[in-house]
């Protein structure tokens, strides 16, 4: 359990997932949820992330009301879904889309959910911008009606909204209350984001949510292959994460703060182990920060 004072730490789906790689057949874990829930509180999280996949599983299994049983037992106080992509779309994809949204949206009221993960990933069929800024609006207004935000997370293999400058203005343009962003320090790094202008471009209402993790400079592989096998903890990589944190803080934002970690090498390990080098690198990123902010201040 949790009782250490410190940042807030939210265990993002992926790295409690164990031995099982995004986009790549299954999404689903291997590791029990029980088994997860239990090794994230362990190692000092409050927060726990899902995916439908295992959000399917476990309310066709247990039940969801069972799951949150686990997290109440386990103080765990943040629940992030994820992730729902072609809800601007027509089709078979956006029926498909439109399953995943109403298998998200049931379960947030029955799991006390913070906010659910959308992304504009695709596969470049054209579409306007007024089109997708429509179809935002009306995710996040049906987000509002099932009691759940909405946060966009930008990605660098969208065709859409790659950058976070085009996700930030994108939101502000929605002007929606429920639809908010995910700042995710991966997608903000790979994207050439100066992260001094997070302050300027993005007011505090908009960010639902944020997301720590580490990696190089020199994409390995493709743009996929980098953000699902090449991360490394918080600290061991070059994406000088005490000041994307600091920056983040000047927003206004303060937690509960988002580990997501995804490589080759953490998939093998077992999930408390991760769990644990995942938390350590952040805290140490986070003792960096206050230190460097506690010398900006005198």
């Amino acid at each position: 359990m949790n009782s250490s004072p410190g940042p807030e730490l939210l265990a993002a789906c992926w790295t409690s997932a164990g031995d099982v790689m995004p986009a790549r057949g299954s999404d689903r874990s291997p590791v029990p949820i029980r088994e997860r829930i239990e090794a994230v509180a362990g190692t000092g999280y409050t927060g726990f992330g899902l995916t439908r996949p295992d959000l399917v599983a476990a309310r066709e299994t247990i039940g969801l009301g069972e799951v949150a049983k686990m997290f109440a037992d386990n103080d765990i106080t943040h629940v992030q879904l994820e992730w729902i992509t072609n809800w601007w779309t027509t089709g078979e994809a956006r029926k498909l889309s439109d399953e995943v949204r109403r298998d998200l949206f049931e379960a947030a009221p029955v799991l006390g959910v913070d906010n659910i993960k959308v992304g504009a990933d695709d596969d470049g069929v054209p579409v306007s911008r007024d089109v997708l800024c429509e179809q935002f609006d009306a995710l996040a207004s049906d987000g509002a009606a099932a009691g759940v935000k909405i946060a966009f997370e930008n990605t660098p293999f969208s065709h859409h909204v790659k950058t976070t400058e085009q996700a930030a203005q994108f939101v502000k343009d929605v002007d929606n209350p429920n639809g908010g962003l995910i700042l995710d320090i991966w997608h903000a790094f790979r994207g050439g984001t100066d992260y001094d202008v997070l302050p300027e471009i993005i007011p505090s209402r908009f960010v639902f949510g944020v997301e720590l993790d580490d990696g190089w400079t020199v994409v390995r592989g493709t743009d996929l292959e980098d953000t699902f096998d090449n991360r490394v903890p918080c600290g061991e990589g070059e994406f000088d994460v005490p000041k994307f944190i600091n920056a983040v803080r000047r927003i206004g934002f303060d937690g509960p703060w988002g580990v997501e970690h995804m490589s080759q090498e953490f998939r093998q390990l077992p999930v408390a182990d991760a769990l644990i080098r995942a938390r350590d690198g952040v805290l140490q990123c986070f003792a960096v920060a206050d230190r460097a902010a506690n010398r900006d201040d005198t």
